[in-house]
């Protein structure tokens, strides 16, 4: 098996298709009354899926989590320390949640966290250099 991509069960599927289309820039094509979006970001599957409608699917109920959570997080990668304070900037004027300010870390990453209107962390770091040679 290999990672094909990651998924958000949402509860408002309009606020969630703004923040990201709106906030963090990604392709979103469909309208906010949508059960399900589907995009491929950056080579990676990226899903947000109702809760409700998961729920029916399934036919069981699930416990989920209020306010900022721990659970899980989303990475998003920039080339440059100064695009992580940019980016952060930005979302933080779009109205997203601070987490925390853009930091060096003692290993050499540069990164910050911001959170979307659901409590969703996400990262977004920078190893100083482009993405292709970050693992390098």
């Amino acid at each position: 098996m290999r990672l094909d991509g990651f998924g958000l069960f949402v509860n408002d599927m309009g606020t969630m298709i703004r923040f990201y289309r709106d906030v963090l820039g990604f392709a979103i094509k469909e309208n906010e009354q949508t059960s399900n979006v589907y995009l491929v970001k950056d080579g990676t599957l990226f899903l947000l899926y109702g809760r409700k409608d998961f729920e029916n699917m399934t036919s069981k109920k699930y416990e989920y989590v209020k306010g900022l959570n721990g659970h899980s997080e989303i990475a998003l990668y920039v080339d440059t320390f100064e695009e992580v304070d940019l980016e952060y900037k930005n979302a933080i004027n779009k109205g997203a949640t601070a987490v925390l300010d853009p930091t060096t870390e003692p290993w050499g990453q540069r990164t910050c966290y911001i959170a979307d209107p659901e409590g969703n962390l996400i990262e977004i770091g920078s190893w100083n250099k482009p993405f292709e040679t970050k693992d390098k």
